[in-house]
């Protein structure tokens, strides 16, 4: 009996040190490039995974053998800048002071897939909006329809006397409501024909700001191929788990090439403008350890790994949860309360929101 529990015992350390390797996989898989290494670029999205893993075998084995409990431990610390990216912990906040702006990102989904707008059955993306008290709305996915027109829009949020909407492709497009003047709005030209930023520049409290709107490329999963990842997680035969990563990561490795070009010339865009106060959020597609988010935020710092709590998750579709909208500030702001609001369930994103002061104290 005694042999069978070391056999074991070694069994399940070998899945701790996989485990313990992945995590660090996707922890600094970003750093290997996506156009050469299109799988360790797409690895990060699956982070929370060997995280929980590491987290278990680290209590495992502290309460049951101490000599293994070393490499979760060591894996961990190996790991704990892109955990506290990845997952912050902030249970005492600093309450944002009087001249603070709150600044919301929102991929409204078409509005709720052009849900119409009337007093009697309001639009529930846009009754959020109303209620929302923020001072600059950034939304993606800003299409109409015949049910839900581009005047109802503009009536709805008519307390934001300054808006800019830029389309692109054939049914997608970047809107911008604010309370603050918009000076300028210049789009940032990037190879897609679905997705785009606006770079808008705002005069803020006697400040020149640039807000950055970002809809970088999707990963283009179909009704299908959403159904395959959901039989991988329920069905772990071999063959089913093979296919589908197949198909799943040659989707999401060529989207994420895609998206390491659009973030280079988004990064482009931030430094050649000049200005020391950036804010830099939307619909990235892609996690807070990829390529996009680094490169996007050299010199920035993560809102949300600043002053929020959890993974934070603003994607949440077909047993699909990630964290794929981001607020990205200079370090002339200061960010506070960072909030993924997941009681809203009219998108297949939640909005995320910040209070920003440019006054740092």
């Amino acid at each position: 009996m005694l042999h069978i529990g070391k056999v074991i015992s070694w069994i399940l350390y070998g899945i701790n040190v996989l485990a313990c390797l992945f995590l660090v996989y996707c922890c600094y898989g970003s750093y290997l490039g996506p156009l050469r290494h299109p799988i360790a670029s797409v690895s990060q999205l699956f982070f929370p995974i060997p995280l929980l893993i590491v987290l278990f075998f680290l209590v495992f084995w502290l309460m049951l053998r101490r000599r293994f409990f070393w490499t979760s431990l060591l894996t961990l610390l190996i790991c704990i800048n892109g955990i506290n990216t990845y997952c912050p912990f902030h249970p005492f906040q600093s309450e944002p002071p009087r001249d603070a702006i709150k600044v919301l990102s929102f991929n409204t989904h078409g509005f709720n897939n052009y849900q119409a707008h009337t007093k009697q059955h309001p639009n529930e993306v846009l009754k959020y909006l109303q209620e929302s008290n923020a001072d600059i709305i950034c939304l993606q996915e800003f299409i109409w329809s015949r049910k839900l027109k581009h005047e109802d829009i503009d009536n709805a949020l008519k307390n934001y006397p300054y808006k800019h909407y830029y389309k692109f492709g054939f049914l997608n497009g970047l809107g911008c409501y604010s309370k603050f003047p918009i000076l300028s709005a210049n789009p940032i030209r990037f190879n897609s024909k679905n997705n785009g930023s606006i770079a808008y520049r705002m005069l803020i409290n006697g400040d020149t700001v640039l807000v950055v709107n970002n809809h970088l490329e999707s990963n283009k999963l179909s009704e299908h191929d959403k159904e395959v990842y959901k039989e991988m997680i329920v069905n772990h035969d071999k063959d089913v788990v093979k296919e589908g990563s197949k198909r799943l990561i040659q989707k999401l490795g060529t989207a994420g090439r895609t998206r390491a070009q659009q973030a280079d010339a988004i990064a482009e865009a931030i430094q050649k403008s000049g200005l020391k106060h950036i804010i830099a959020c939307g619909d990235f597609n892609d996690s807070p350890l990829s390529y996009a988010h680094r490169v996007i935020g050299k010199g920035l710092q993560d809102a949300f790994a600043k002053t929020g709590n959890g993974f934070g998750f603003t994607f949440h579709q077909h047993g699909m949860y990630f964290r794929i909208d981001h607020i990205l500030v200079s370090p002339t702001i200061k960010p506070y309360k960072c909030t993924v609001d997941n009681s809203v369930n009219c998108s297949d994103h939640y909005p995320i929101s910040c209070f920003l002061s440019l006054s740092p104290r």
